[in-house]
Parts: structure tokens; sequence; C-alpha cells
């Protein structure tokens, strides 16, 4: 009875202890909690307004307005002085109006199917517009895996040297430098790729196409390698320190315990920086724009040009007329780039660090 007493006590007080602290806050305390709260909330409500907005404008797909678009006037000749018999030259316009309306009738004014989306061949701007997206998709993936590819090996084993082996002075030198690229604008990076990189691949490869899927690739890793590395350097700094201890106390090595033991032990982190990587050179666009060609080709050749999803919006957008099904289809696209970016975020945020969590803490 007199623990539970005591208990009940000790309770007590601690409530009453917490009350007097939160009235005891100064008003600047409280004002920073305020501006911390609503600049969050701000945060969210931007994310959730882009998101709207830009899948209200790729509505008019899913949901084509049904009304017979209305008649076109046809041209015809007049004749004067009861001579009705029309002429070569009349008949020869006549058949090129005709000819046109209905090139315009199965072309701009017919619906978007996903027979069109589906397609090989990206001609928004002709008679008979073709909107296959599979082209712009295919460029997208070939550049972000390559970028990957060459990313991935340098920016881990970066990690892993200046986690474990680099002296406090050396890594003070690397990780400030490999984390600074970051920071570099797409615009320069693409820059140095359409002056430098280009060239430089062209004269070693003595490639027929000066921009390609490689030079784009080159220059995506530039900007993912920090992302890679960073994440890649805090999964590594959270192993406990035990595990290297232990596979240096076996007998192993520094380099094969950092190999062997620290490297699986982050797997989860790994796969999350790739992730992450991933999603960014994914839906890079002036990188993209300015080093791979754009031509919208389905080749598996690195050496050939392609177009990029994103660099398409960044081409097109600023000529399309407002409304139109281009217009339309160029929001179709970001859509996609925006669920395909998040869907990539929220994997290598929520399920692949909570996994890596609970390696840690020997839960799985």
């Amino acid at each position: 009875m007199v623990t539970s007493q005591l208990n009940n006590e000790n309770i007590a007080m601690t409530k009453n202890t917490s009350k007097k602290a939160a009235r005891s806050k100064r008003p600047g305390e409280l004002f920073i909690e305020l501006g911390i709260k609503s600049v969050a909330f701000l945060s969210f409500a931007v994310i959730i307004l882009i998101f709207v907005f830009v899948f209200r404008e790729t509505l008019p797909i899913f949901f084509p307005d049904k009304q017979a678009p209305a008649k076109q006037e046809v041209l015809q000749s007049e004749t004067y002085g009861g001579d009705e018999k029309t002429s070569e030259n009349d008949k020869e316009i006549q058949n090129r109006i005709d000819a046109s309306q209905k090139m315009e009738t199965s072309g701009q004014n017919g619906q978007i199917t996903l027979e069109n989306l589906a397609s090989k061949q990206w001609q928004p701007v002709s008679a008979n517009p073709q909107y296959g997206l599979w082209p712009l998709f295919f460029g997208s993936l070939k550049v972000t895996l390559i970028s990957v590819l060459i990313a991935s090996p340098l920016a881990i084993l970066a990690a892993l040297f200046s986690a474990v082996f680099a002296p406090k002075k050396i890594k003070e030198i690397i990780k400030p430098a490999i984390e600074l690229l970051a920071s570099f604008p797409s615009v320069v990076i693409g820059f140095f790729a359409l002056m430098t990189i280009a060239s430089v691949s062209q004269s070693v490869f003595g490639t027929q196409f000066r921009l390609n899927a490689f030079v784009g690739g080159v220059a995506l890793a530039i900007a993912v390698i920090p992302i890679i590395y960073t994440v890649t350097e805090d999964a590594i700094n959270s192993v406990p320190r035990e595990y290297m201890e232990g596979s240096l106390a076996l007998g192993a090595t520094k380099w094969q315990s950092g190999l062997f033991v620290i490297l699986p032990s982050v797997t989860p982190g790994i796969f999350a920086a790739l992730l992450l990587g991933f999603g960014r050179a994914f839906g890079e666009t002036m990188i993209v724009l300015m080093a791979t060609g754009n031509a919208a080709l389905s080749s598996i050749n690195i050496f050939e040009p392609v177009r990029t999803l994103s660099a398409t919006i960044g081409a097109e957008m600023a000529e399309v007329v407002f409304g139109e099904k281009h217009y339309t289809v160029l929001f179709l696209i970001g859509a996609l780039l925006f669920i395909f970016t998040f869907a990539l975020n929220a994997i290598a945020e929520f399920w692949v660090r909570n996994k890596l969590m609970k390696r840690f803490r020997g839960e799985g």
C-alpha cells in the first residue's frame, strides 16, 4: 500500500511539474515554436498544392470532352455568269482543304488513347501527333542506370574510406569536398559535359554522335555521387563499434573488416542511398537536356542520343498552347515523374531505413 501511494504521489508531482514548465514558457519560445510549426505546415501544404495542380492539368486525358467538335465550314468556289463548272485550280484547293481537315480531325481533335501513349514515336507537332512515352521513359531509364553504375562504386568506396580508414585530417578534407558537389548548379554540370566530357568521350571511343546517353550518364554521375556518399557514410557511422572490434579480434585486417563486415551490415542503408540517387538522376532536367542529344530513340546502344521525360518537359513546355493535348501530355509526364520519384524516396526513407534500424537492434 505504501509503495502504491508513493508511486501515485510521484506521478502527480511529475504532472504538476510538466504543467508548470508548460506555463512558464517564455513568449519568445512560444513564438519560435509556433513559427516552426507554421513553416512545417506551409511546406506540407505547398507539396499538396503542387500535387493537386499537376494532376488537375492531367485530368483531361482521363476525362476528355465528349462533345462533338464544331463543324468547320467548307470553302466552296463561287461561280458567276451561270458557269457552274469548277475549274481545275478550285478542285485542287478543295482537295487540299479536305485533306487538311481529315488530318486535323484524326490527329489534334482525336482523343489521346492508351495505344497512342504506348507507341514508340514521340512526334507531338505533326499533322497526326504521336505521343509515345516509351522512348522517353526508356531514355530516362538508360541514362539513369549508366549514372548509377558509375557513381555507386565510387561513392560507396569513398564513404567506406572516409568513415573507417581515413585519418581525421584527411576526412575533414574529403567529406566537405564530395558534399560540395551537391551545391553545383545543374546547368554548370551540363555545360561541363557539353564542352568537355562530350569531346573527350568522342576522341576516346570514336563515337558518331558527340552528345549521347553515355555523356549524359557520366554528367549525372557527378550530381549523384554526393547523395549516395552522404547516405552511405551515415549508415556506416551508425554501425556499432563492436562489429569492427570483434572482426579485428578474430584476426581480420582492417580492410577485410570494412569490406566483409561493415559493408554487408549496412546493406539496407546502401540500398536506400542507391534509391535516392536513382530518383535524383531520373528526375534531373538541365544536365540531360544539354548532354544527351535529345533524340527520342529506343536503342540499347549507350553511344546514341536519347531523350528523357524531364528534358521533354523542359524543352517543350514553353512552346505549347495552353489547354491543348500536347500541353496535357506534358503534365502527364510530370505526374509520372512525381509518382515515380515519390515512391522511390518513400521506399528509401521508411521501409529500408526501418529495416536497417531493426537489424542493428537485433530484431531482424
